[in-house]
Formats: C-alpha cells, structure tokens, sequence
C-alpha cells in the first residue's frame, strides 16, 4: 500500500491555469495509451482538494444539466476544504477539513490494502509529504507551458532527494516519471 500524488503537469511544473481551468490539458484528448488505467486499478482510496472538486463537479459531471456524468470514482473520496460543498448523489465524498494526518487512517482501512491516489492539489500532496506520510510521485508532463498557475508540488525537496524510479514516453506528448519519496529521518 503507497499514497502516491498522481498529477499532469506543464512542462514549467503547473497543474493547473491560475484561474483552476483544465483546458490545456483536456486537448490531448483521452487517457487511452497512459498508465491511468493500470494506475487506477491499484487505488482503493481517493484524497482530493477542494478546487480539484470542484472543478470536477462543474466541468465534468456537471449536476442539473442535460451533460450530466455520475461521479467517476469508485473509490472513497476524501475531499480537504474549509467550506461548505455540495456532495454529489451516488457518490462516496466525505468532506473534512484539518491535519491530513487525522484522516490517513480511515483512508488506509477504506483502500483495504489498494493505494490512496492523491488527486490534487499540488498543496494537498505537499501536506502529505510535511505529515512524512507520501511514498511516491507520478507526474505525466505535458508538452506545454502555462507560464503561471497552479504548482505541481510547492514544497523544498532537497535532503534527502527524491530517488527517481522510471521514466516514460506516452505519445508525441506526455512523459511519466515517478520518484519514490524516501523518509527524511
């Protein structure tokens, strides 16, 4: 069992436009001919943002309109925010606010021995390494730069450094690499 950050990123390292928008990345289409699908199958719990949520909910499935989508997860979701949010029918979204360590239990027993995916943020992911409790980063970057945005990891790495574990290509756009985290103790 890993908690593992699994994110697209810019080439200049941004997740996201500054205003949250997807759309740069919603050009290439599909996931089809990435590792998500083997990924995504080895996840037995879900820890999301607050903005990732709900940038979900408004771009993706789209609740009261004719273009609504159920909710794409499976899994259990814990979703980290300070506010008020509007969970979805039908799907498994527990709301909670605070130190993630507080919830990393609850999600370790809910995965039942699968992995917990850390959607995003990149801050979010970044409180899970502070909390010692991230074992691994998987970053497809994309063949575009943002210029400014969201951060993929805001967070100072040094000592030790991330152990780099495999690089590879997807297409003519994307290439996946995943560092292990080691401990820092």
């Amino acid at each position: 069992m890993k908690t593992q950050y699994y994110a697209a990123s810019s080439l200049d390292g941004f997740i996201a436009a500054p205003d949250h928008s997807l759309d740069w990345l919603l050009q290439f289409g599909d996931v089809e001919g990435t590792s998500y699908h083997s990924f995504i199958r080895d996840v037995g719990a879900i820890a999301m943002g607050s903005s990732t949520y709900e940038w979900l909910v408004r771009n993706q499935e789209k609740p009261g309109t004719d273009e609504e989508k159920p909710w794409p997860y499976g899994q259990p979701a814990w979703v980290f925010t300070s506010r008020a949010l509007v969970a979805l029918p039908g799907a498994d979204v527990r709301f909670v606010s605070g130190d993630v360590r507080r919830f990393h239990q609850q999600m370790i027993e809910a995965a039942n021995g699968k992995n917990i995916w850390i959607v995003g943020g990149g801050d979010l992911a970044g409180q899970f390494h502070d909390a010692g409790l991230l074992d691994e980063l998987i970053i497809q970057i994309t063949s575009v730069t943002l210029g400014k945005g969201i951060p993929l990891f805001p967070r100072e790495i040094i000592h030790p450094p991330l152990r780099l574990l495999s690089v590879t290509a997807y297409g003519e756009a994307f290439a996946e690499v995943r560092y292990a985290v080691p401990s820092a103790q």
